[in-house]
């Protein structure tokens, strides 16, 4: 369970990031920037599809708890993945490179994870490279 003031110092984080130049919201609290544009005529997935990216995930201290870089871009279930990450894929664009920042709740919420303590915001650098 999610130590309170770590929780809180989580929230404050992602309210002073609400304020950055660049950043914009989401539903539920998700905030994002635009690191590269894709086609905005291009495909965007839907909560079925199957969706490849790249991506790494870090703390708001900054240390990586997992990466795809390095290695082949994974292809997983769009609807089988945290929250946050079915929200914010379904407004991006084949060729979007996001930096995403999710609210615990759209995470892992008061739960731990392996180097992901409870009520976590989490960042992620996420490309999108295709949708099928």
């Amino acid at each position: 369970m999610a130590d309170n003031d770590y929780v809180l110092k989580n929230r404050k984080w992602l309210e002073i990031k609400a304020g950055e130049a660049g950043v914009k919201r989401l539903d539920k609290n998700i905030l994002y920037k635009v690191i590269k544009a894709g086609n905005p005529a291009g495909p965007r997935p839907g909560r079925n599809s199957v969706v490849t990216v790249h991506y790494i995930g870090k703390t708001i201290n900054g240390k990586t708890f997992d990466s795809s870089r390095g290695g082949a871009a994974p292809a997983m279930r769009l609807r089988d993945l945290i929250q946050g990450w079915i929200i914010a894929l379904q407004n991006m664009h084949v060729g979007d490179r996001w930096e995403l920042y999710l609210p615990s709740e759209m995470g892992y919420g008061r739960f731990s994870q392996p180097g992901i303590p409870g009520g976590s915001t989490l960042v992620f650098d996420v490309e999108l490279i295709a949708v099928n």
